[in-house]
């Protein structure tokens, strides 16, 4: 089973870089983030006629998440628990049945920036960089129930997290930022501590491996990436992992995403 992560940065932008990418890739999943998209506004048919099954959480303008599958899918759910006063379209999971049934989640972590903080280093309360910690928080506790239910499973998308110095072409210059200041890494590793893998690093060490690089400044053409689209697998997931790879050629084609495509094989 090939599961891929994918920002796309507008459904509607982006539609035929995706498409395109499907029929190259052939994943039998793909989990789409900032499709920016209402459900009804989705373009369900195109992909439909491609063999996917489509289940969407959409929003205006902004976020989104999806999923399409040439799988089945099974008690789909929408929206990080924990608090539903939540209008941000940013969760979505199911159950993927193929040869072993996973349970599929696909996230799109807030970003967090601006940084505001007071002056005891706290952030504000009612900030973005509050409300990406405590939305941390609570998939910190989505996570702990995924491994509970001993289910495989796996939560895969854009993460906003730079996890180390090495994931970064310059990693000084996002000291600062939401995606790197120490409590953001903190709190990723508060998640991967409860007994997570990260495919990608489990199966490739060193620098210069990235799924990200801004539109400005020539950033692609420095390969000024940074890493930051990224899948985490339960133990009982992990035993399943064959590959993870970055289709990072996906940047350099005509209307890119600034987000590439990062996929896992899993033996499932």
């Amino acid at each position: 089973m090939k599961i891929a992560t994918f920002n796309i940065n507008g459904i509607k932008a982006r539609q035929k870089a995706l498409t395109d990418w499907l029929t190259e890739a052939q994943p039998d999943v793909a989990l789409l983030q900032e499709i920016k998209s209402v459900d009804q506004a989705f373009p369900r048919e195109v992909f439909e006629d491609m063999g996917y099954n489509v289940e969407t959480h959409g929003q205006k303008s902004f976020n989104g998440v999806a999923i399409l599958s040439k799988l089945p899918l099974e008690d789909v759910t929408r929206g990080l628990p924990r608090d539903n006063s939540d209008e941000q379209a940013r969760w979505i999971e199911a159950t993927v049945v193929g040869k072993t049934a996973i349970r599929i989640c696909g996230l799109y972590l807030p970003n967090g920036n601006p940084v505001e903080l007071q002056e005891d280093g706290a952030p504000v309360e009612g900030g973005k960089y509050a409300y990406k910690l405590a939305w941390m928080e609570r998939l910190r506790d989505r996570a702990q129930e995924l491994l509970d239910s001993e289910m495989p499973s796996l939560m895969a998308g854009d993460y906003n997290i730079i996890p180390q110095a090495e994931d970064a072409k310059r990693p000084d210059a996002w000291r600062q930022d939401a995606l790197f200041r120490p409590e953001s890494r903190a709190a990723f590793r508060r998640i991967l501590n409860l007994g997570f893998t990260e495919a990608f690093r489990a199966l490739t060490r060193g620098p210069g491996h990235y799924s990200f690089w801004d539109y400005q400044a020539g950033a692609w053409q420095k390969d000024d990436g940074i890493r930051i689209d990224h899948f985490l697998l339960s133990p009982q997931c992990a035993d399943l992992l064959v590959d993870c790879k970055i289709d990072r050629g996906i940047r350099g084609r005509e209307k890119p995403s600034d987000h590439v495509p990062v996929w896992v094989e899993l033996d499932a």
